[in-house]
């Protein structure tokens, strides 16, 4: 069971979101990650996705040797591997990872608040974007914002229930649940647990191996270790 956070998209030149430089240093979560900035102003909600959206599409941004690490392990390794991601990038699909939870949404997609249809989207959203199947006029991004549940949580949980190593990679171990998955993990007797980190997290006392550095040295690296 492996745990991904901003962290490991940062070397594949996506900025994270609460470091000294990241997003929200630059932006108010009030004003463009919660259901009432949203209702509020959805132009500026989108502006600010859509400028995501289009980092995302640079061709410079592209899966690095972390992300193609946990695409190999789950390839190669003998039993199940799920891995579960905050982040909203595309960076892990595009690596080749097959068992793979987006628990914060996908910003490649928009959903449609009338019909919940979910949709493949690439470009750019505006107020005026239509849903492809009730044809509602209003689309947001399917993003979990703050205040609102996260995705496949079920699955995760029962993931949790029957693994028996959990890794924690290129998260701050501040944002609930995902910051409570190790917590959780340990109490339903899993084995081992790992972070894989720039630095330890809050949480880095709960792990028994921690390995730092930048991810696309420490997860190969692990991986190599792990497989051998």
């Amino acid at each position: 069971m492996i745990l991904t956070g901003a962290g490991i998209s940062k070397e594949s030149g996506l900025d994270t979101f609460r470091d000294a430089e990241g997003i929200w240093a630059k932006v108010r979560l009030e004003d463009v990650a919660t259901p009432e900035a949203f209702h509020r102003d959805p132009g500026m909600v989108h502006e600010f996705y859509n400028a995501r959206r289009a980092q995302l599409r640079q061709a410079n941004v592209v899966p690095n040797a972390a992300h193609l690490a946990l695409a190999r392990l789950e390839r190669e390794w003998p039993g199940e591997v799920t891995l579960i991601t905050q982040n909203v990038d595309d960076l892990h699909d595009r690596a080749g990872s097959q068992s793979l939870i987006h628990m914060h949404g996908q910003l490649t997609k928009a959903r449609c608040p009338t019909c919940n249809l979910v949709s493949p989207w690439p470009g750019a959203l505006t107020i005026a974007s239509q849903c492809p199947g009730c044809h509602f006029e209003g689309l947001r991004p399917h993003i979990v914002w703050f205040g609102e549940v996260p995705m496949g949580l079920r699955r995760i949980y029962t993931a949790l229930d029957e693994a028996s190593l959990f890794v924690s990679i290129g998260t701050s171990g501040s944002v609930y649940p995902a910051a409570g998955l190790v917590a959780y993990a340990l109490e339903k007797g899993v084995e081992r647990t790992v972070e894989l980190n720039l630095e330890p997290s809050d949480g880095s006392r709960l792990f028994d191996e921690r390995r730092y550095g930048p991810a696309t040295e420490v997860v190969p690296a692990w991986v190599d270790a792990l497989l051998a």
